[in-house]
């Protein structure tokens, strides 16, 4: 029986977004987590002499995994083989390879809600069963031990992502130990995105790795490294699934972009122009948590990390979707309905992310001081 995949309703906002542009709209994007700048110089210095020097082809950076293995030593001083690591087409592919390698059609795996949309729907076009777990302000939007321990039957898997897509909270390092230690027992295989690391604003992320050797983690150069464009991303597999992801990983993707592996390991030789990127996404969530309330928009999940707000439109509106569509077209200004990341409670949120350049952030703050306090509030 085919399955059935929903829609990723952001991406017909970017749509609109752009027959805007093109018409002479003034559009500011804050519906995608894609960073406005781009990759590093250090980078594209070293995409331009393999360009010039290099026919390139089907390859793995042996060199690319080696600096992998070598940040998680610097960064949670955890010791992890390059020979764990595997280099992919982005996060996304990951994401297939990993469920594909750790889990059968049918199998059930926990999320939590509000997640990413491609969760649920990865899932259900591999045939397996999203268990989406309910996570609202009382738990920081996110997923907890006691959620997960209280789920009968035990699910196989368990897809954790902090800091958070659409929330940006962050998991506190001892609750990822309460969640590995409970998954130990129960016989539940974690997969941890761990994508947006590097973003965070307060308490730092913690890796999975430090808790659970049987844990999948992945990663990319989409976000940190401001590198979306150049489509790289890498799991780390435990011991037990390396083989069979390696399979797997030839027959369905073969090997990621030579150039963007070349570019990737020279990024990490840029630490000062990353750094300067977290401090611009820093201004620009200091700018949006000071001028959203004053317009209204109060409830707010805690953006620990990553370049987002959630924010409830619930006095507004119980259509995301179209109140997202009617903002675009009165204002410029493209966000993400919530109903993406929450088909239940999501009707009544939106998501912005600020990871744009600062006079667009203030810009966008404008338009919405211009904009919100002559929209109709619902009745009740």
């Amino acid at each position: 029986m085919r399955s059935t995949v929903e829609p990723f309703h952001a991406i017909a906002i970017s749509q609109l977004a752009h027959r805007l542009k093109q018409e002479g709209r003034s559009i500011i994007h804050m519906e995608f987590g894609q960073p406005s700048t781009g990759a590093p110089s250090t980078a594209i210095a070293a995409a331009h002499q393999v360009l010039d020097n290099d026919a390139m082809g089907y390859w793995e950076s042996p060199a690319l995994k080696a600096r992998i293995a070598r940040h998680y030593g610097e960064r949670y001083g955890v010791e992890v083989a390059a020979e764990r690591i595997l280099l992919t087409c982005g996060a996304s592919p990951a994401l297939v390879l990993a469920l594909a390698t750790a889990f059968e059609p049918g199998d059930r795996v926990a999320t939590a809600r509000p997640g990413y949309v491609a969760y649920r729907n990865t899932l259900r076009a591999l045939h397996m069963q999203p268990v989406e777990i309910d996570c609202g302000e009382e738990v920081r939007f996110q997923m907890s031990r006691e959620a997960l321990g209280v789920l009968d039957p035990a699910p196989k898997g368990l897809i954790l992502a902090s800091p958070a897509n659409p929330t940006g909270t962050i998991i506190p390092s001892d609750e990822l130990a309460g969640i590995a230690e409970l998954c130990r027992a129960r016989g539940i295989r974690i997969l941890s995105d761990e994508i947006y690391h590097g973003l965070s604003y307060g308490m730092a992320a913690d890796t999975m790795l430090r808790h659970s050797e049987d844990a999948i983690i992945l990663n990319s150069f989409s976000k940190y490294f401001s590198m979306a464009g150049w489509r790289l991303g890498w799991m780390v597999a435990p011991a037990d699934l390396v083989e069979e992801a390696r399979k797997r990983m030839g027959n369905l993707f073969l090997t990621p972009p030579s150039l963007s592996q070349h570019a990737a390991l020279a990024a990490f030789d840029a630490p000062e122009e990353l750094e300067g990127h977290v401090g611009t996404y820093r201004r620009n969530r200091a700018l949006l948590l000071d001028a959203l309330p004053e317009l209204g928009l109060g409830e707010i999940a805690p953006p620990d990390g990553a370049f987002y707000i959630y924010a409830s439109v619930a006095h507004l509106t119980d259509d995301s979707i179209g109140f997202c569509k009617r903002m675009l077209t009165d204002t410029g200004i493209a966000t993400a309905p919530g109903v993406d990341f929450d088909p239940v409670r999501g009707r009544r949120f939106v998501r912005f992310s600020f990871a744009v350049a600062t006079p667009l952030v203030e810009e966008a703050i404008e338009r919405l001081r211009a904009w919100l306090p002559n929209q109709a509030r619902v009745a009740g």
